[in-house]
């Protein structure tokens, strides 16, 4: 063998390491494998790098806990935050549900007081209506029959208080009251607030209609009431007969005091009240005159006045009218009062003298039958007895006088009165 070879192939050889431990004496050696020292060199590796691993948590770790606990404290915050703003929200949502239903309350409270005064004043109208009917005759203006709805078709329909959302509020919103949003959706076209809102303004405007038109009809009567006393007193005037000339009226005066709107009903019917009081005072006055015609539709055959005597054909005094009138046609009183005379009188023939009072008398000739006796009581147009040609007279008729304080007056200044009258009375 070559020496020389076998050195070169011994140099290149790979010899395990080798652990020698002598003690005394005993000698030993371990001999160390190539995989065996790089897994104890891992091991201890491991252990280096986990002990420096925990080492630097235990030192870093209140920095962590730290960090957590102050993200965890800011989160919280931010949360409790955000739970008083939706408090604060919530609690201004629930005054403003309190706010519109106090509102909607105090509405309905007004309408259905205002309802019930409405009716209260129907009551009252019912009687004066009936007695401007009455007084004032004609057509008397018709009511407004628009319905005004009952209380509980009122409250049932403002019984649902409008919901509030909470995205459409926000804690700098300063509007006014009346603009705030009542809605539960943004994006709907009309809220509960609007329908409520609508309701009340149609309500109030057929309540305030009929209120006005209630103060226009006492109005208008009122005024047909003074219109007809004022005719029919300047008629009566006019033809020099006597009336009560105060009637309705007064002298006035004084500082100008507002009237209280809640009294202006009141007071047009106190008016009304005058006027008719007026009006019903007049046409007394009126009645106790005989205005009315005892024979209407029958021919005048001799005025009042100067004439030729139809028996000695000379000039006389005809103190009456003759109107032609067959015989036994009813002859009627021309106004109330009370019968004085009733019997046979002279050229009169059978004749009833009635005293209407404030020295007012009618009297009534040629009658073929008398109906009637003294001291009996007459109202206008009672039947006194039967038209004739008793007494001195030349053929069937009904001899009329009006007398004032015993002296005979021309019966056609109360005949003309009475037409002009007669539709008032």
């Amino acid at each position: 063998m070559n020496p020389t070879g076998q050195s070169a192939v011994f140099g290149r050889r790979k010899e395990p390491h080798t652990v020698i431990i002598a003690r005394g004496n005993e000698i030993r050696h371990f001999t160390i494998r190539p995989w065996l020292a790089a897994l104890i060199g891992s091991a201890l590796a491991a252990v280096a790098i986990g002990y420096l691993l925990a080492t630097s948590y235990l030192v870093l770790r209140d920095d962590l806990i730290g960090a957590t606990t102050a993200r965890q404290a800011r989160m919280q915050q931010a949360y409790e935050d955000r739970i008083s703003a939706l408090r604060a929200q919530v609690d201004r949502i629930t005054s403003r549900q309190l706010l519109d239903q106090q509102l909607m309350e105090t509405k309905v409270s007004e309408l259905l007081a205002r309802q019930t005064q409405l009716s209260q004043r129907h009551g009252r109208l019912g009687p004066i209506l009936e007695r401007a009917e009455n007084e004032v005759g004609g057509d008397v203006p018709a009511t407004n029959d628009t319905p005004v709805k009952p209380d509980a078709e009122i409250t049932g329909s403002l019984s649902q208080a409008p919901t509030y959302s909470v995205a459409s509020l926000s804690a700098g919103d300063t509007r006014p009251f009346s603009l705030w949003s009542t809605r539960s959706d943004p994006l709907d076209g009309e809220t509960a607030a609007d329908r409520a809102d609508k309701l009340f303004v149609s309500i109030n405007t057929s309540l305030k209609a009929i209120e006005n038109q209630q103060l226009s009809r006492i109005t208008t009567l009122a005024d047909s009431a003074y219109k007809n006393a004022d005719a029919i007193t300047q008629a009566l005037e006019a033809a020099g007969l006597p009336v009560d000339s105060e009637f309705g009226k007064s002298d006035a005066g004084g500082p100008l005091v507002p009237l209280d709107p809640s009294m202006i009903f009141d007071s047009k019917v106190k008016e009304l009240d005058e006027a008719l009081d007026t009006l019903d005072g007049v046409k007394k006055e009126a009645r106790k005159l005989p205005l009315t015609n005892p024979a209407p539709g029958h021919t005048v055959t001799s005025p009042f006045g100067v004439r030729t005597d139809p028996i000695l054909g000379t000039a006389a005094l005809h103190t009456g009218m003759d109107f032609r009138a067959p015989i036994g046609m009813p002859a009627k009183v021309t106004a109330a009062g009370v019968v004085t005379r009733a019997g046979w009188a002279g050229g009169y023939g059978r004749m009833v003298e009635v005293d209407h009072g404030g020295g007012f008398a009618t009297r009534y000739g040629h009658l073929s039958e008398i109906d009637v006796v003294v001291g009996q009581k007459l109202a206008a147009g009672d039947v006194i007895g039967k038209t004739g040609s008793s007494g001195r007279s030349t053929g069937p008729h009904l001899h009329y006088e009006v007398r004032h304080d015993g002296e005979a007056v021309d019966p056609l200044r109360f005949l003309s009165v009475g037409k002009k009258v007669a539709q008032y009375l």
